[in-house]
This record gives C-alpha cells, sequence and structure tokens, in this order.
C-alpha cells in the first residue's frame, strides 16, 4: 500500500505547499468539545445534514433560523412528547422545507437523542466514547438506531458535529483506490466501508494525524483541485 507521505506531498503539491496544505485543514476534532455537546446542538446538526441531503445546502442554511423556531429549539425531551398535530402542522410550515419524510426523522431521532442521552449521560459524550478507529460500527449504530442517518448523511453528521472520523467522498474513494484499496467507485458497500477503515487505522497509525486530516489530505490529494473559498464554503471532502 502506498504510505500516506506520499499522498500528503501529492497534496501539498496541489495546494502550493506545506504551510498551504495546512492552512486547509480545519482544527482537530476534540473529544471534549464533542462531550459537552448539548442535546439539542446534537439534534440540530443531524437534522440539517438530513435535510441537505440531495438538496441544495444554502437553500437549507438560509432558511435554518425558521427551521429552529419550527422545530423549538431542537430540545429533543420536548419534541420526543410533542402530539401528533404538532408534527402535522409542520407539513405546511413555510419557514422550514416541508418534506413530510424528513419531518418525521426529527421525530425519531429525538426520540433517539432523549435515550441515548439519558443512558449516556448526553449524547455528546456517547459519541465522544466511541473510538475513531471504529466508524463503521457507529455508522451503523446511528443507522439501525436512528432515522435517515444512513449512507453519506451520518458521515456528514459526524464531521459536522466534530466526531474525527473519515467521509468517503468522490475524491476520498478516488484516492484510496489510487493507494491500491480495492472498493468501488461509490465506496457505499459494507465491505468497501470496511476495507476503507482499515486504510485509515493504518494510515492514522502511521502519521499520529487525526481522521479528519486524513481524510482532507486525501480528498486534497486527487481529482478536482478546488481553491481555499470553495472548500472553505463546503467544509467537506472534494464532493
Amino acid at each position: 500500500m502506498v504510505k500516506f507521505s506520499t499522498i500528503r506531498k501529492r497534496a501539498e503539491s496541489r495546494k502550493g505547499g506545506a504551510q498551504a496544505l495546512a492552512a486547509l485543514l480545519p482544527p482537530a476534532p476534540s473529544r471534549e468539545t464533542l462531550a459537552a455537546t448539548p442535546d439539542d446542538r446534537a439534534l440540530a446538526c443531524m437534522t440539517q445534514r438530513i435535510f441537505c441531503a440531495g438538496f441544495v445546502w444554502k437553500v437549507i442554511e438560509a432558511k435554518w433560523r425558521g427551521f429552529e423556531q419550527a422545530f423549538e429549539g431542537f430540545a429533543p425531551q420536548r419534541l420526543a412528547f410533542e402530539p401528533d398535530e404538532f408534527w402535522e402542522k409542520l407539513a405546511s410550515d413555510a419557514r422550514i422545507v416541508r418534506n413530510a419524510s424528513k419531518i418525521r426523522a426529527v421525530r425519531d431521532n429525538a426520540l433517539f437523542v432523549a435515550r441515548t442521552s439519558k443512558a449516556h449521560k448526553g449524547f455528546g459524550r456517547f459519541l465522544s466514547e466511541w473510538p475513531a478507529d471504529d466508524e463503521i460500527g457507529l455508522l451503523e449504530h446511528l443507522s439501525r438506531n436512528g432515522a435517515r442517518l444512513g449512507g453519506m448523511t451520518g458521515q456528514y453528521f459526524l464531521r459536522f458535529i466534530g466526531w474525527d472520523g473519515f467521509v468517503l467522498s468522490r475524491d476520498v474513494a478516488a484516492c484510496l483506490r489510487d493507494a491500491g484499496v480495492d472498493i468501488s467507485d461509490t465506496a457505499t458497500s459494507k465491505r468497501d466501508l470496511k476495507l476503507a477503515q482499515a486504510q485509515f487505522n493504518a494510515w492514522a497509525k502511521e502519521t499520529g494525524l487525526p481522521y479528519a486530516h486524513l481524510s482532507r489530505i486525501c480528498a486534497m490529494s486527487i481529482g478536482e483541485n478546488y481553491d481555499a473559498a470553495r472548500l472553505a464554503a463546503q467544509g467537506m471532502d472534494g464532493a
């Protein structure tokens, strides 16, 4: 397999040097900060990623104040006990994107966050205690116990909430294949995910870098050479 130093050098060359590349990396994820994340912010982050899936992100971001109002600040313990009428009205609420199945997912995820928080003394604490070398296990847990948190939505949720993991965007998958990892273009099967996890674990051991940095450097080493403004606006791995 290709050493990560080779991938990093390629990314540095594309971005204008080691310092330029370093400037494009986000702060290293903090387990302490994640553990202190309030439950309402965890549910808000889940919801934003769910509504952004398959939609123009800027539209969701522009309406986000309305989302916060409509979903009562995303307090999971409160939303979990709202009656059916509350959710039915949201389906015609102009403050949000009126997608009935995604609105139902907020209700289901409020219950998921509330239950998890009670069991682990905070949803953020639950996430912070999950080991970084088992993102695949965490993604499976989110998909099985939450609503609409499978696939890329779950990966982006973990990225935006501050959990230290990789995102298997198109460019990251291409980087892995270029390095000799036998995964498909989409990298969505259980086999692909396991192979990707194993390679990122090996690179983390080799470099000592956070998984989030490994993922971003991979994305910036191959494919479309996005400029700094595009990368900052997207906040994601070259997709």
